[in-house]
């Protein structure tokens, strides 16, 4: 508005006084006739009142604008700091609703409120992660305590089962720390690679040979279909180990009688190594959460038979560390389920 009014006026004093002048010579007015400086002093004077009249009016205008204006921006922006106070505060089921503030900060708010959901599910996934660990841990531990004190009292004798069952707990509590940090090397990006170009048809016969053993143990048909004759730049060691964890992954979830096949397809300039079976499928709510580690979709399942919850979240880091990606679909529950590994085509 400041450089509004000081415009305005300059235009009209350097500008104005003079056009008319001239305007009223052009009309036949004398130059020295004594009629001319008081219609000169008239316009000077309705000028400087009409523009006073303008000037005031459009600040009148300009100020209710920015009431307007700073009204809808103070508003959802409000909205936000206190959704954001309310997450700071650990409520992470804290959304921010903003209506009719531009797409600007509609975009904002849905970030936020996306932000917010993740923040949530990371939230629910360390809950679950503490007491996950803590389930695992009490078991062994409890059994181990229980048997020193018949040890101590003399009530167990030292002998080759109750050795054996002190080698089985030790050796969970092994697994479990050794999964722990398996996942974290994954997720932090210190996994070490020795990349080669392999042949998708050998990674696909190793890792089917691997397997087969547990597979014809629970009757479930294991079968190579399609495979691309192509090579991939990877590590075979770890993209083995994808592979069997995909596969130990579908036989878990495959009743007797059920089929999984492994295939392979190339699209453009990569290869895509498919595990899929007939089993039970996923719900679309799990589809998101299913690379979460420790996560577990069906908590019926007892939790030997379902591991630690960390493989897939592993898997899917060495995708990652290999430039490449791992998905997974499901038409639903009862319909089986199909994962993807997705890696660089080879020379």
């Amino acid at each position: 508005m400041v450089a509004g009014i000081v415009t305005a006026s300059a235009v009209a004093a350097l500008i104005g006084p003079p056009l008319f002048h001239d305007h009223l010579l052009r009309a036949g007015m004398s130059a020295s006739a004594s009629e001319l400086a008081h219609v000169e002093q008239a316009y000077n004077e309705a000028s400087f009142v009409s523009l006073a009249v303008a000037l005031v009016i459009a600040v009148l205008c300009a100020l209710g604008v920015t009431w307007y204006v700073a009204g809808r921006l103070t508003r959802p922006l409000a909205v936000l700091t206190a959704a954001a106070h309310e997450m700071g505060e650990g409520n992470y089921a804290a959304r921010a609703t903003v209506s009719d503030a531009g797409p600007e900060l509609a975009s904002l708010a849905e970030a936020f409120n996306a932000m917010a959901g993740r923040l949530g599910d990371a939230e629910q996934t360390r809950r679950r992660l503490v007491g996950d660990v803590a389930h695992e841990m009490r078991t062994p531990v409890a059994t181990l305590a229980a048997y020193l004190d018949g040890l101590d009292d003399r009530v167990v004798a030292w002998d080759e089962p109750t050795s054996s069952l002190f080698r089985s707990n030790v050796e969970r509590l092994a697994r479990l720390c050794d999964d722990m940090s398996a996942v974290s090397r994954a997720e932090e990006g210190r996994l070490e690679l020795r990349r080669s170009n392999v042949e998708v048809r050998e990674l696909l016969e190793t890792a089917k040979r691997e397997v087969r053993s547990g597979f014809s143990t629970k009757g479930v048909r294991l079968e190579l279909g399609q495979c691309a004759d192509a090579r991939v730049v990877a590590d075979p060691e770890r993209v083995g180990q994808v592979l069997a964890n995909l596969l130990a992954n579908a036989l878990r979830h495959t009743p007797a009688g059920g089929e999984v096949i492994l295939s392979a397809t190339q699209s453009g300039g990569e290869v895509r190594l498919v595990v899929q079976d007939s089993g039970e499928g996923l719900e679309p709510d799990q589809l998101t959460h299913v690379f979460e580690r420790f996560y577990r979709g069906d908590a019926a399942r007892t939790r030997d038979a379902r591991g630690s919850g960390v493989g897939l979240t592993i898997a899917k880091a060495i995708a990652q560390a290999h430039g490449g990606r791992l998905t997974v679909t499901s038409p639903g529950r009862g319909h089986g389920a199909t994962f993807t590994l997705s890696l660089p085509v080879g020379s």
